[in-house]
C-alpha cells in the first residue's frame, strides 16, 4: 500500500507516492529491536539514501541505529509501532526532502564536507537554498554525503578524475561542433548545452491538434476513470472493515436496484476480493437477496454464493449467520420451516457438514437473541440428527465395501430415493470325497 510523500496533501490524484512504513520488532528484553522491513523502497521513493531516515528514526528516539547494506536491514533499537514510525517519517520528509518553496520533494542534497554545508536544488521550480545544519542528523549527513551528490571530494585522485572526465566530454563537444561545421571556441563556453539537431522536416504539415469528437472524448474519459479506480484501491484498502464492507453492500445493492444482478457473480465476487471482504460476502448477500421466499432464492441465487462458500468454511460459517438474520427478519414464516431450508443449503453446496455440527453445538448471540437463536437450534435439530446418522451409515457401508468387495451386489429400486448395496453370501463347497491323498504320493 502507497501513500503520499508530503502526507499533508490529501489529493488522491498526488503523484509522488511511497510505500507505508512496515516495522518488525525483534528479540527480547535488552535486545529487542525493530526492523524496517521496506526501508529501502522507502529511501528510493524519496531519493535519499536509506540510512539517512534510519538515522533520523535513531536521533529522534534516542535510539541506536544498524545498517546492514548488503541483506538491506535496517534497525533501530527498541519496540516501536510502525505508525509511530511513519509519523516521525514526515518529520525527516518536511526537514530534508520537501523544497521550501514548491513543497515538491524533487530535491537533492549537495554536500560541502569542508565548508560543513548541506545546501539542496529543486529539480520542480529551481529554488535554491541551505539545510540549518543543527540537527543530529545533518551532522551524520556531513559524515557520509550522498553518492551521486558529492559536490567536493576530499581526495586529489577524485578531484583529477573528475577533471579528465570534463576534458574528455569537451574533446567530445568540440568533434561534434568540428563535424557540424562551428567552432570549436564555442564549443568550451556552452559548457554541453548542444541544441537537439533536426532529423527530419517533412511532417511539418502534420495536424497536431487533439480529435474533439463525441467517441474521442468518451474513450478519454473511460481511460481517466480506469486511472482513477486503480489510484483509489489502495485508498480503500486503507479504510477500516466496517467501511469496506459498506462499500460492498452499496455495490451489491446497486447491482439488485439496477437488475442486473442475476449475471453480475463474477462482478460480485472480484469486488468483494478488491475490498478484502470476501468472507463475509454470504452475510450481506443474504441480507440483500433472501426474504420469506428463501428456497426459491437459494435455487436462483446459488452461483453467486457458491463462488464465496466453495471450500470456505469461513464463508459458510457467514452464511448460516446470514440464515438466522432472515429468519429473524421472517420468523413468523420461517421458523418452522428451519430444517428443510437448512437442508435446501446442504443439498446446494453451500454447507458442509462439519460447519452444520459445529454451529449446531453451540448457541450464538452474535446475529440474533439467545432466545432465538435457541429456537433455531432446536428447530434444527431433527436435520442434524438425520445429518449425523447419515455420516454414520456412510461410514459403515464404506467400511463393509472394503472388506466384502468382491461380494457386493447392487439392487435398483424405483420407489427407493437411494441405491441399495446388498452382500451375497458365497455357499462355502463341501469337501469333496475323492480328494487328493497325500500318502498316496
Amino acid at each position: 500500500m502507497s501513500v503520499n510523500v508530503n502526507r499533508s496533501v490529501s489529493d488522491q490524484f498526488y503523484r509522488y507516492k511511497m510505500p507505508r512504513l512496515i516495522a518488525k520488532v525483534e528479540g527480547k528484553g535488552n535486545g529487542i529491536k525493530t526492523v524496517i522491513v521496506n526501508m529501502v523502497d522507502v529511501a528510493k521513493a524519496l531519493n535519499r539514501p536509506p540510512t539517512y531516515p534510519t538515522k533520523f528514526f535513531g536521533c529522534e528516539l534516542g535510539a541506536q541505529t544498524q545498517f546492514d547494506s548488503k541483506n538491506d536491514r535496517y534497525i533501530v533499537n527498541g519496540s516501536h509501532e510502525a505508525n509511530k514510525l511513519q509519523d516521525m517519517l514526515d518529520g525527516f520528509i518536511r526537514k530534508f526532502v520537501l523544497c521550501t518553496e514548491c513543497d515538491n520533494p524533487e530535491t537533492d542534497l549537495h554536500v560541502n564536507p569542508k565548508k560543513q554545508t548541506i545546501g539542496t536544488s529543486c529539480k520542480a521550480c529551481g529554488n535554491r537554498g541551505m539545510l540549518d545544519t543543527r540537527h543530529k542528523l545533518c551532522t551524520f549527513i556531513l559524515k557520509n554525503p550522498p553518492e551521486n551528490y558529492s559536490s567536493s571530494p576530499s581526495t586529489e585522485s577524485t578531484d583529477s578524475g573528475s577533471a579528465s572526465a570534463k576534458k574528455e566530454k569537451e574533446k567530445k563537444n568540440r568533434k561534434k561542433d568540428k563535424e557540424n561545421g562551428s567552432g570549436s571556441g564555442e564549443a568550451g563556453n556552452q559548457e554541453n548545452f548542444n541544441a537537439p539537431e533536426v532529423v527530419d522536416r517533412d511532417d511539418d504539415d502534420e495536424d497536431w491538434a487533439e480529435e474533439t469528437t463525441e467517441e474521442a472524448q468518451r474513450r478519454r474519459m473511460e481511460e481517466i476513470s480506469d486511472h482513477a479506480k486503480n489510484l483509489t484501491l489502495s485508498e480503500d484498502l486503507e479504510k477500516p472493515l466496517e467501511e469496506r464492507v459498506n462499500l460492498f453492500y452499496n455495490f451489491v445493492k446497486q447491482k439488485k436496484e439496477s437488475g442486473t444482478i442475476d449475471g453480475a457473480d463474477k462482478d460480485i465476487l472480484a469486488e468483494a476480493e478488491r475490498l478484502d471482504v470476501k468472507a463475509m460476502g454470504p452475510l450481506i448477500l443474504s441480507e440483500l437477496l433472501f426474504n420469506e421466499n428463501i428456497r426459491d432464492q437459494i435455487k436462483k441465487y446459488k452461483r453467486h454464493f457458491l463462488r464465496f462458500c466453495h471450500n470456505n468454511k469461513k464463508a459458510q460459517k457467514y452464511l448460516l449467520g446470514g440464515f438466522e438474520c432472515v429468519v429473524k427478519l421472517h420468523q413468523v414464516q420461517l421458523l418452522s420451516r428451519v430444517p428443510i431450508i437448512l437442508k435446501d443449503l446442504y443439498d446446494a453446496d453451500l454447507l458442509e457438514e462439519d460447519v452444520i455440527f459445529t454451529w449446531a453445538e453451540k448457541v450464538s448471540k452474535k446475529y440474533v437473541s439467545k432466545e432465538l437463536a435457541k429456537e433455531i437450534h432446536a428447530k434444527a435439530a431433527p436435520f442434524v440428527k438425520w445429518l449425523k446418522e447419515a455420516e454414520e451409515e456412510s461410514e459403515g457401508s464404506e467400511e463393509e465395501e472394503v472388506e466384502d468387495d468382491e461380494n457386493v451386489e447392487v439392487v435398483y429400486s424405483s420407489s427407493a430415493r437411494e441405491l441399495k448395496v446388498e452382500t451375497v453370501k458365497k455357499d462355502t463347497p463341501e469337501k469333496e470325497e475323492d480328494d487328493l491323498d497325500i500318502d498316496a504320493i
